[in-house]
């Protein structure tokens, strides 16, 4: 699954990455979603836009007005900020691709974020859609969404500081499955199907890494080299392997 669409390659979280990624013969993307100052749902990972954009300032004191304005992609191809509706219109000519989403809960919003994502996913009809999927470090997101809409799958992300104050993987929400670092899980494999759960892992880059996932039956290995990871995992690959 695509980490940010084909961020390996192309500009995180863009058109064009999300655009490469569909045309690949993989699961899916993964995106993350940020709420504006004027309640607008972006698809952007950091908390402000200084490193991947032209810009500067932080994403939730900014309003959409002003981030379309901004230059996501580079000077030959230009890219502007998407809006999660944006995103999921582009889906609609892969429909047999998956979207796992991941909220994002600056302070300043709580909940909102998780309600606003419900709220557009309702408006395109892919609040219980089997190929969209919910990701988040929250277990309060997690037991909203359980809640809220119980169709979608939910993954709970293990924080790697909790490898030191949550040893025993106490779980606090109810997801289909869990989400560690590739770090955390390889630090503790009894988080593989963890109490008979999914296992999603995120971020597989080299070919060892790959091959230790599909070797262990990970069931969501998120990479930013979709096309690596294919070449890497092909039947005739792993049979000369």
């Amino acid at each position: 699954m695509a980490h940010r669409g084909y961020s390996g390659v192309y500009p995180e979280l863009t058109r064009r990455a999300f655009e490469e990624a569909l045309k690949l013969p993989i699961h899916g993307v993964e995106c993350d979603v940020r709420l504006t100052r004027d309640q607008k749902l972006v698809v952007f990972h950091d908390a402000a836009v200084n490193r991947t954009t032209n810009g500067h300032g932080t994403v939730s004191r900014m309003d959409w007005a002003q981030l379309r304005e901004l230059n996501a992609g580079t000077e030959e191809d230009p890219q502007r900020i998407l809006l999660l509706d944006e995103l999921l219109e582009l889906m609609q000519d892969y429909p047999d691709k998956h979207i796992y989403i991941e909220t994002k809960h600056p302070t300043v919003y709580g909940p909102e974020v998780d309600e606003q994502t419900l709220r557009v996913l309702r408006y395109n009809h892919l609040w219980d859609a089997e190929r969209v999927h919910v990701v988040s470090f929250s277990h309060k997101a997690v037991r909203y969404f359980t809640q809220f809409a119980p169709e979608l799958e939910t993954f709970y992300l293990f924080r790697l500081r909790e490898l030191r104050f949550n040893p025993t993987n106490r779980m606090f929400s109810r997801p289909v499955g869990v989400g560690p670092s590739l770090g955390h899980l390889q630090a503790k494999p009894e988080l593989l199907g963890y109490r008979g759960l999914k296992t999603y892992t995120w971020t597989v880059n080299t070919p060892r890494e790959m091959r230790w996932c599909a070797d262990r039956g990970v069931d969501v290995m998120v990479t930013d080299l979709p096309e690596l990871a294919l070449e890497t995992l092909a039947p005739e690959t792993l049979a000369a392997d």
